[in-house]
């Protein structure tokens, strides 16, 4: 697949791009700053969007402005499902005309050549959907120092680990993500019973999608495009440990919700190969870090291992959940048989 993808790249020049819907979801006036900046920088790719959508979570007033902030160029409409993200995300593709929608995070901005990146990438008939690179932008500019780059996952953005060239993933990263329109069609939307509500860390919805694709479309492929960038806003509260904690502490119940949903085998593969190789490499590098002087090294080291109990502590937790409702669902059917 990777050599077909590198062919494609070589060739699209020839090929017309698609037709691009781009969504922007958004529920908080305490983001407005950030949603014209993500707006504005779809406005200014180099490859236009054919569609501009913001989709409004719940929040009337939030609504209002938009529209008249926004004005012709971007059709602002509400969330027409459940609220979080997954129903807002539905509500964009419901409007979308284009072959493919692109999900840009309102406190996220596009590189210039974000779109075109990957719009390149479906001139093969396999791609069902495009993931780009979302980098953070942290508080104050700089990484803590603490925080290993393998994690960067906890704050929504692509993490140490991921391919560096154009590659198959299991599934893109949600804050800058593209996929072709009729899948939803044929597969369904977002499972709204997984995604983010709020501030609440839940989420997977995008790994559930994918999987759900791949299952019933056998032979299709998500591909990591780096190239495709976008920067991810890091607030100062996920810039610090306990939202870290609580954010690997929530993976863990999304990830057992997925399992539900796909199977363990299809739910947890990447995450083995996350968990048995990306991460014994990263603490070998923090250990010789230290062996070099660098003290955070060991520190770095230390967090990777929390970060890893906590989110085996949150799936064990939602399969113990999972169980507990098909019990108490068992004998509820049996007391009315």
């Amino acid at each position: 697949m990777t050599d077909q993808l590198s062919r494609t790249v070589a060739t699209t020049a020839n090929a017309a791009a698609p037709s691009m819907t781009a969504v922007v979801c958004t529920y908080t006036d305490r983001r407005w700053d950030m949603l014209v900046e993500s707006v504005a920088s779809l406005l200014a790719q180099t490859q236009c969007p054919d569609q501009t959508v913001v989709v409004v979570d719940h929040n009337d007033s939030l609504l209002a402005r938009a529209r008249v902030e926004f004005g012709p160029d971007v059709e602002v409409v509400p969330n027409e499902e459940q609220a979080g993200l997954a129903g807002a995300r539905n509500s964009g593709l419901r409007r979308a005309r284009g072959e493919v929608v692109a999900f840009l995070d309102d406190d996220a901005h596009a590189d210039a050549g974000w779109l075109a990146a990957m719009a390149a990438q479906y001139a093969d008939p396999r791609v069902a959907g495009v993931g780009g690179a979302a980098r953070p932008s942290w508080p104050g500019g700089q990484r803590p120092w603490w925080f290993p780059a393998e994690f960067d996952w906890v704050v929504g953005c692509t993490h140490r680990g991921l391919p560096e060239v154009v590659a198959p993933v299991r599934n893109p990263v949600g804050a800058s993500m593209s996929i072709r329109r009729r899948l939803f069609d044929e597969v369904g939307g977002f499972d709204t019973a997984m995604g983010r509500i709020g501030t609440v860390p839940v989420g997977c919805e995008e790994t559930e999608f994918a999987i759900r694709v791949r299952q019933r479309m056998p032979g299709v492929e998500f591909v990591h495009v780096p190239g495709a960038v976008a920067h991810h806003h890091v607030a100062e509260e996920r810039a610090r440990m306990r939202y870290f904690l609580r954010r690997c502490y929530a993976e863990g119940l999304s990830k057992a919700a997925v399992t539900q949903r796909a199977g363990a085998d299809a739910a947890l593969a990447e995450e083995r190969r996350y968990t048995l190789v990306v991460l014994p490499r990263a603490v070998a590098r923090e250990s010789a870090a230290v062996v070099s002087g660098d003290v955070g090294g060991a520190v770095r080291a230390v967090v990777i291992v929390v970060g890893v109990m906590a989110t085996v502590g949150g799936y064990v937790v939602g399969q113990s959940r999972l169980v507990a409702h098909r019990v108490r669902g068992s004998l509820r059917g049996s007391r009315h048989g």
